[in-house]
């Protein structure tokens, strides 16, 4: 992947949901049989294919990484902010000197090459579930085992960066400029000012002084810093004679510089400009799809992509965002052929572990299930996803990774206990809160059922307690406190989730390997309620936890004759630090 698309956060976001998604509907009463239930699972959300690689190394990818990963932001890789939820943008350099940029969908393609995990065990489905492959399907073809023949590198053209005026001072120009490649950044800053003072129409000492001001305000972590060097950016451009290549790096690195600071709007605008400046230039429409993706302007990216290709059908770039677009409006049959030849294109910027996510998923939904793992085994030996099973983006490394889990093997035993023994009282309020017609339960809104209602009701979220969700389940809320891996934990939620006869939840992954998902059972009519994780399907029983690592493809039936009730807690992942708890971004 291009460093240049490191993340983003848009409204396509891939990794997305935070959490166990709740169908839509209104949910039914549940007869109050103590029998019934609902299980939940974690969304995939669409997202920006930002960052393939963004992956959480969260470990402790300090500011000045993130800076790095940042300041390519611009370009066309982190792309598609999703509908979802997991993404948000800190915008510009945090106060306590973390930076944080656009946080797409997420932190994509994980960092640490997707999590590593052993493959699923094979373990007997019931006889009435899809049968999902055991040993999912090499990509390995005759083709591939022959070397394909690479094309001689051709030495990349200099930009012509100075107009005849700037050639005849080139030797001051030079003298400022390693000045600031050296690293001396005020002396380059002073330098280069003193040049637009001598020679206020000179492009390049302009130019200069804007990349002066950049590098100081990186160096300094400072916003107000980074609007000089936006402005004087900007001034490069409305200068008379300057070159053309100049122009596009000046205004391109302005709209790079007003996305770091979130900025979406005026980015847009000025990529604009640039398109209309230089029409034929098929890139900078293609970067314009980008910063219209980010800024949630998902109709205006289509018609820039359907622009792109009607000029240039062959654009894999282009194809491969049209298709992600496509599939974000669930027009799913529809984005597969651009999403697998934008791949297939190998063009820049295709290669993003989100792209490979949702051609994977839109071939699942579409009943070509051989071929969808097919697409995932490839983006597992790209680096983007763990395993084929496991194929969340925001990741830290080296963390355990098993589908199921037992109390023991998560050291949350007593977490574990406080829930089997509360889970009447846990059942009750949330039976009483179905009850009352005040939208606590709210549908799932991630594109996750196939068909059916499932709803949710949730009391923490990203490690914030809604007052008014804990004001209708007191006694459950009083459990959950004294448990701080769970309510502390920022990737995740606590919720009531709720499933109604007929629903069936598509194959899906949850955004983050950093946690574990708990279920507690509290109204599981039998038989027809299960859930499968990688190749295990098991069923909910009352009153006692299921612990599943959602970060692996999971599916769930509800084909009993009433609802189904259960309770979902998210913990951290019992591998992490606490410092990572603490310093890892909220999904």
């Amino acid at each position: 992947m291009n460093a240049d698309r490191r993340r983003k956060k848009s409204k396509l976001s891939h990794g997305g949901g935070g959490g166990a998604v709740t169908q839509s509907g209104t949910p039914k009463q549940l007869q109050r049989k103590q029998n019934g239930s609902q299980p939940s699972t974690s969304s995939t959300s669409l997202g920006p294919p930002t960052a393939s690689r963004r992956a959480d190394n969260e470990e402790g990818a300090g500011v000045g990484r993130r800076w790095l990963t940042l300041t390519a932001v611009v370009t066309v890789a982190a792309v598609l902010a999703a509908v979802l939820a997991v993404s948000i943008i800190v915008l510009g350099w945090a106060d306590s000197g973390t930076l944080s940029g656009l946080h797409g969908g997420g932190e994509n393609v994980d960092p640490s090459p997707r999590k590593a995990g052993p493959p699923a065990p094979p373990v007997t489905l019931d006889p009435g579930d899809p049968q999902p492959p055991h040993e999912p399907p090499t990509t390995s073809t005759p083709q591939d085992s022959a070397p394909k023949a690479q094309p001689a590198p051709m030495k990349p053209k200099k930009p012509k960066l100075l107009n005849k005026f700037d050639r005849a001072i080139k030797e001051e120009l030079d003298a400022a400029e390693k000045l600031r490649k050296k690293g001396s950044m005020q002396e380059a800053l002073q330098a280069f000012t003193e040049l637009v003072q001598t020679f206020p129409s000179s492009p390049r000492a302009r130019y200069g002084k804007a990349q002066a001001e950049d590098d100081l305000a990186e160096k300094q972590r400072s916003n107000e810093q980074l609007a000089r060097a936006i402005a004087t950016y900007a001034e490069v451009a409305d200068l008379p004679d300057a070159p053309a290549e100049l122009v596009q790096l000046a205004l391109k690195r302005q709209a790079n510089r007003l996305q770091f600071l979130g900025r979406m709007r005026a980015a847009v605008a000025v990529l604009r400009k640039l398109v209309q400046r230089y029409p034929a230039d098929v890139a900078l429409q293609n970067e314009l799809g980008v910063a219209l993706l980010l800024q949630g302007d998902n109709k205006g990216a289509k018609v820039v992509y359907e622009e792109v290709l009607a000029r240039s059908p062959d654009d894999g770039f282009a194809k491969v965002h049209f298709g992600f677009i496509l599939k974000a409006e669930n027009k799913i049959a529809e984005s597969i052929p651009f999403l697998r030849a934008g791949l297939e294109s190998e063009a820049p910027g295709t290669n993003d572990g989100r792209f490979y996510f949702h051609l994977g998923d839109a071939l699942q939904r579409m009943g070509e299930r051989d071929e969808a793992y097919r697409w995932y085994a490839q983006g597992h030996e790209q680096g983007h996803f763990s395993s084929v099973f496991q194929r969340s983006l925001y990741n830290v490394r080296g963390l355990k990774a098993q589908p199921w889990w037992t109390p023991h093997e998560t050291g949350y035993t007593e977490l574990v206990k406080a829930l089997e023994r509360g889970w009447r009282s846990i059942r009750d309020e949330a039976l009483a809160a179905m009850d009352v017609q005040s939208g606590f339960f709210l549908p799932e809104e991630e594109n996750l059922r196939e068909k059916g209602d499932w709803a949710q009701f949730t009391l923490w979220q990203q490690g914030r307690k809604s007052e008014s969700g804990c004001g209708r389940a007191p006694t459950t809320c009083s459990i959950m406190e004294r448990f701080p891996e769970s309510t502390g934990c920022t990737r995740g939620q606590v919720k009531f989730s709720v499933m109604h006869p007929g629903t069936h939840v598509w194959p899906h992954t949850g955004p983050t390997n950093c946690r574990l998902r708990l279920h507690l059972g509290l109204v599981i009519p039998t038989p027809g309620c299960r859930i499968r994780c990688a190749n295990d399907t098991r069923e909910w029983q009352e009153g006692k936890v299921l612990i599943f690592d959602d970060s692996f493809e999971h599916e769930v039936w509800q084909d009993a004759d009433r609802a189904r009730l259960i309770f979902i807690v998210d913990v951290w992942h019992p591998q992490l630090t606490a410092h990572q708890r603490r310093t890892l971004s909220p999904i």
